[in-house]
């Protein structure tokens, strides 16, 4: 098969999906999406011949058009254009969670610095307030105070960008100082493991220590409504616990689209790209018709050219 990796920069990530995709004897062209020109006309020569792209770009607006244009061109790609843009922005993200029944936080948007406000006061402190796009865990602050809100509020309408200027407000959920990553492919759970840590925001970009975790059925059951929701794909959906005893359960609070996965297969004793690659060989395989069961028993498809 041959794959295309769109990239702006080579992480671990992405040697670890090169190595799995060569030692299978697969041909890889990796494309610098800094590099690329798309015209609305016809697909640079780069992208004939090949199978499927994987989008690895670090940037969300690279990554949004580009998906773009390599499906105006006929190019299977992963993750679709579709699924980037309803997970690359926080808004869109939330309102397919909830349209589709899956616990999610509760939250609310405002366009100005009074009624944001308004939300945070009755939401109660402590409330969360996150910028509409963005990763890794920049740019969130927990809100304990209305003079907090205040300031808060105050930098981000003068930052300049129209985005800061969308208020995205949302409870504070009680976990139990740890939430859960899950890798999933069109839902099916590939790996998943807890992130803990002192500070509130538990992403292991902040530091947060991982291990593996094992999904029960309502977990899992979440984890391929939430991929449902945004329209499938390679995904990290993150959840959190809620409750105890018998009113435990979880909300999930997000899903990417561009997930990285190097924390997860340091913290797992499962081979993390070699199941990623299991799933694009079955995917390419149902596209081109062939039997995908073959390859394992994925039921993904891909859109040929």
């Amino acid at each position: 098969m041959q794959f295309g990796l769109l990239y702006s920069r080579i992480r671990k990530d992405e040697k670890l999906l090169l190595s799995e995709l060569r030692d299978r004897g697969h041909e890889v062209t990796k494309i610098d999406v800094r590099k690329q020109r798309f015209s609305v006309q016809e697909a640079p020569a780069v992208f004939e011949d090949l199978d499927v792209v994987l989008d690895r770009c670090l940037a969300t607006s690279r990554s949004l058009y580009a998906t773009r244009f390599l499906e105006a061109y006929g190019v299977p790609v992963v993750n679709g254009a579709e699924t980037a843009e309803v997970c690359a922005d926080k808004v869109k993200n939330s309102l397919a969670l909830e349209a589709a029944g899956v616990p999610t936080p509760n939250t609310e948007v405002a366009f100005t610095t009074e009624a944001a406000l308004e939300a945070i006061e009755d939401f109660g402190y402590p409330c969360v307030l996150k910028p509409v796009i963005g990763s890794w865990g920049r740019l969130m602050a927990k809100i304990d105070s209305r003079s907090a809100a205040e300031a808060v509020l105050e930098h981000k309408e003068t930052l300049g960008h129209y985005e800061h200027k969308i208020f995205y407000v949302q409870e504070f959920v009680e976990k139990p100082g740890r939430d859960i990553r899950v890798l999933a492919a069109d839902g099916e759970p590939l790996a998943a493991m807890v992130r803990s840590s002192d500070h509130w925001l538990t992403n292991a970009a902040k530091g947060a220590e991982v291990e593996e975790f094992e999904l029960d059925v309502e977990a899992t059951r979440l984890v391929d409504a939430a991929s449902d929701a945004v329209g499938g794909g390679l995904l990290g959906v993150d959840l959190m616990e809620t409750g105890e005893g018998e009113d435990a359960g979880y909300t999930v609070h997000e899903v990417n689209h561009t997930v990285e996965f190097k924390a997860l297969n340091d913290a797992t004793e499962i081979d993390v790209p070699a199941r990623v690659v299991d799933w694009l060989e079955r995917t390419v395989t149902a596209a081109d018709g062939g039997d995908a069961d073959a390859v394992g028993d994925g039921t993904a498809e891909v859109t040929p050219p």
